[in-house]
C-alpha cells in the first residue's frame, strides 16, 4: 500500500528512450525484451552523458523505535521511496502487454543515495524488487531501520522536543550529473506519516520539515542533498504521574510538618522518615530519568532540590530543638546574630525584636533599696531615746551589701533569662524563614511545570 502512494504522488517527465520490441504481450516476453537495458546496469542510465539525471526522494515516518540520551541516538523506522527516469527503457504497453513490470533491484541502476547521519547498517526486512513503468520511470521502495545520530536536548524533560535530521544525498555523484528532489510537499508527507505510523512508544510526531541545499565538496565538487527536519514530541503524562506529583506531594507534607510544634521529638521523626521515603522512591524511580553526559535535566535539579530542601529542613528542627531545650546554658547571642537575624531576618519574616526590660526592673531595684535605707535612718531614733550610732551604721552597711548581692542575682537571672529568649526568638525566625523557601519553592515549581507543559503542547514547526 505504501508503495502506491509513492507511485500516486510521482510526477512522470519524457526522454527519449529505447524502445524494446515484444514478441508477443506477456511478462515474459517483456522481461526478455529488456535484457539489453540490464546490460548496462553499471552505468547512469542516460543516452547523453551531459544529461542530469533527477533522483525523487521521500519516505513515510513508520514508527520511533528509541531515544538513546546517553548515545545521542535516534533509531527510527520509515519506508524510503526513490524514483528517477531509466532513459535505456520505454515500451509500448499495448504490445508488451503491461504498463508496469516489477524487476529485481540489482538488474538495474540503481542511484547512490544515502543518508548522511546513518551509524548502523540497516537490518530491516530486505526487498529485491522494484517496480519500472513503461516510460522508464524507476520506484524504488524500500523499509529502513534508521539508527540516526541526534543531538538530543533534554534540559526541559520530561516536556522536551527534538529536533532530528535526515540528511540525502547522492554518495559519488555530484552535479549535474545527479540533482536530488522531494517527491512531495513536507505536508503531505506528514498526513501519510500521520495515518501509517505504527508504533510511536512515548514519542509523538508534530512535525516535518524540509531544506533543498547545494553544497561544495572538499575537491571544490557541487552536490545537493535534502534534509528532512523530524520534530518529535515526549509524551509526558507517564512521567508527571510517576515523578513530579508524588514528588510535589512529598514536598508539601513536609511543608505542613512545621506546624508540628518544634518543642516534641516527634517533629524530628516525622522528617527523618520522610527523607528515607523520598530516598527510597528515587532509587525505584531511577530507570525513568534520562542518562546524559551534557545536559543536565531540570527535573533532576528539581528532585535534588526536593531532597535538598528535605535534610535543611530537618537539621533545622534538630537546631531549633537544641535551642529550645538548651539555651539557658549558651553565653549571651553575639552581635552579628542579633543583627542578622533578629533585627533583618526578623523584620523579613514578620517577627520583630522583643524591646529589653532589664534595666527598668533593675531601676526598680536600686529605688527599693534607696528606700529602705532611707527608711532606716529615720528608724533610728524610737521614742526610747538615740540609739548607738556606731551600730545602726554597721547595720545599714550590712543591710546595703545583701542588697547589692540581691540586685546582681537578679541582674545575673535578668540577663540569663534576655539572652535564653533572644536563642529562642532565633530560632523562631529560622523556622519561620525555612517555611517562607519552602512556600516560594513550590511555588515557583509549579509555575514553571506548567509554563514548560504548556510550551510543549503549543509547539509548533
Amino acid at each position: 500500500m505504501v508503495l502506491f502512494i509513492f507511485i500516486s504522488l510521482f510526477t512522470h517527465a519524457s526522454c527519449n528512450a529505447i524502445m524494446p520490441n515484444c514478441s508477443r504481450p506477456d511478462g515474459p516476453a517483456l522481461l526478455e525484451a529488456l535484457k539489453p537495458v540490464f546490460d548496462l546496469r553499471s552505468i547512469r542510465p542516460v543516452t547523453n552523458t551531459s544529461t542530469t539525471t533527477t533522483v525523487m526522494i521521500g519516505f513515510i515516518l513508520l514508527g520511533v523505535l528509541g531515544v538513546d540520551e546517553k548515545a545521542q541516538i535516534l533509531t527510527t523506522f520509515i519506508m524510503q521511496a526513490l524514483s528517477w527516469k531509466n532513459e535505456f527503457i520505454k515500451w509500448d504497453p499495448n504490445q508488451c502487454g503491461a504498463d508496469q513490470i516489477t524487476v529485481p533491484r540489482k538488474l538495474l541502476w540503481v542511484p547512490d543515495v544515502v543518508i548522511n547521519e546513518f551509524m548502523e547498517k540497516n537490518v530491516a526486512q530486505f526487498t529485491p524488487y522494484t517496480y519500472v513503468d513503461a516510460n522508464g520511470t524507476v520506484y524504488d521502495t524500500r523499509p529502513v531501520r534508521v539508527v540516526s545520530s541526534c543531538r538530543l536536548d533534554i534540559y526541559t524533560f520530561p516536556f522536551d522536543i527534538q529536533n532530528c535530521t535526515l540528511t540525502f544525498n547522492a554518495y559519488i555523484y555530484v552535479s549535474p550529473a545527479i540533482k536530488i528532489g522531494s517527491i512531495a510537499s513536507v505536508e503531505t508527507l506528514m498526513e501519510y506519516s500521520e495515518k501509517m505510523m505504527a508504533t510511536m512508544g512515548e514519542w509523538e510526531l508534530i512535525g516535518i520539515k524540509a531544506l533543498h541545499r547545494q553544497k561544495t565538496s572538499s575537491t571544490n565538487s557541487t552536490y545537493e542533498e535534502l534534509r528532512f527536519f523530524i520534530s518529535l514530541r515526549r509524551r509526558s503524562l507517564l512521567y508527571v504521574v510517576n515523578l513530579l506529583i508524588p514528588s510535589c506531594f512529598l514536598i508539601t507534607v513536609d511543608l505542613f510538618s512545621f506546624l508540628l510544634p518544634p518543642q516534641k521529638v516527634d517533629r524530628s521523626l516525622f522528617k527523618m522518615t520522610l527523607i528515607l521515603g523520598y530516598t527510597v522512591y528515587l532509587l525505584l524511580m531511577n530507570d525513568f530519568l534520562p542518562i546524559t553526559g551534557n545536559t543536565l535535566p531540570l527535573i533532576n535539579v528539581f528532585l535534588s532540590l526536593c531532597l535538598g530542601l528535605m535534610v535543611a529542613s530537618l537539621l533545622e528542627t534538630i537546631l531549633i530543638t537544641n535551642l529550645l531545650h538548651s539555651s539557658a546554658h549558651y553565653p549571651e547571642v553575639p552581635r552579628w546574630i542579633r543583627l542578622l537575624v533578629i533585627h533583618m531576618m526578623g523584620r523579613l519574616v514578620l517577627i520583630p525584636p522583643k524591646p529589653k526590660q532589664v534595666q527598668q526592673i533593675i531601676q526598680n531595684s536600686l529605688a527599693l533599696e534607696m528606700d529602705t535605707q532611707r527608711g532606716g535612718d529615720g528608724g533610728a531614733h524610737g521614742p526610747e531615746g538615740p540609739l548607738d550610732r556606731d551600730k545602726v551604721v554597721d547595720e545599714l552597711r550590712s543591710l546595703g551589701r545583701d542588697l547589692r548581692v540581691i540586685r546582681l542575682k537578679v541582674e545575673q537571672e535578668l540577663n540569663v533569662s534576655q539572652s535564653t529568649e533572644e536563642w529562642i526568638q532565633v530560632a523562631f525566625i529560622i523556622d519561620r524563614l525555612l517555611f517562607a523557601i519552602y512556600i516560594l519553592f513550590l511555588s515557583a515549581s509549579f509555575i514553571l511545570i506548567i509554563v514548560m507543559s504548556v510550551n510543549s503542547y503549543n509547539a509548533s514547526i
